[in-house]
């Protein structure tokens, strides 16, 4: 058996795998999460939460391999069904260390309950602060927030428990890096695009043809010092075996 749900695209974000990167692609790929049940549990990820289903194959007699992935971002979870008696299954029904983020935790709270999803408790403002000390020594003086938004816990049909949380000043600060660097990404592949483009359209600016002369041998050529330039050059057939030579120079 192999199904293949909706494969993560590449994204102009850079979500997706990039292969003109010269560093070594990295990120998160997966999180195992433990479950007695496989067909149930993909019909609560599919069917309650919405998830996408990203592989499900039986690798190997017995052994059946299913991945799904929230609607929005790139990591995925791996559903995995352990023997019983096993340390895995003693795993299944805990608290997980999975937190899924939202701009709306309300409203994917009201969505997700009209679906039957268990939710430990209502969405709620939770507000962590890093102490600064103003000098060795001294007591706390000066609290920072580092973590501030409306949070709440769910739990699948197994009790896994996840958490639910809005976006918070860390999370806005990296989505903010994360859209800066998509920009410039694209504005380099947008001017190295055009740029490409000038360079094919100068290069038919310059002569195709070299009028023939009994009496001369001439060719011209031009290196520019980047790859598009203001320099030019051209060749004029004037007729009664005469050439006229052009050459311009932007400083």
């Amino acid at each position: 058996m192999l199904r293949m749900g909706s494969l993560p695209q590449e994204f102009a974000d850079g979500a997706g795998v990039r292969l003109d990167r010269r560093d070594p692609y990295l990120r998160l790929q997966s999180v195992t999460i433990y479950v007695r049940d496989l067909e149930r549990s993909l019909e609560f990820y599919t069917e309650q939460l919405g998830f996408h289903l990203v592989f499900d194959a039986r690798v190997q007699p017995g052994r059946r391999w299913v991945t799904v992935s929230p609607p929005d971002g790139s990591a995925n979870l791996s559903l995995v069904a352990p023997e019983a008696g096993t340390e895995q299954h003693k795993l299944i029904g805990r608290q997980t260390q999975v937190s899924f983020v939202t701009e709306d935790v309300l409203a994917k709270f009201r969505e997700w309950s009209k679906r039957g999803v268990r939710f430990q408790f209502t969405p709620r403002l939770k507000r962590l602060v890093q102490a600064r000390g103003t000098g060795a020594g001294e007591a706390a003086a000066e609290h920072s927030p580092i973590w501030g938004g409306v949070y709440t816990r769910f739990r699948d049909v197994d009790g896994n428990s996840f958490s639910l949380l809005s976006f918070d000043e860390v999370t806005h600060a990296v989505e903010s890096q994360r859209q800066a660097i998509a920009e410039r990404q694209e504005s380099e592949r947008r001017a190295a695009q055009e740029l490409e483009i000038a360079t094919q359209v100068q290069a038919r600016l310059f002569p195709q043809n070299q009028p023939a002369l009994r009496t001369l041998e001439y060719a011209g050529v031009c290196h520019q010092a980047r790859r598009v330039g203001g320099d030019y050059y051209d060749f004029l057939d004037l007729g009664g075996q005469r050439l006229g030579l052009v050459i311009g120079d932007i400083s």
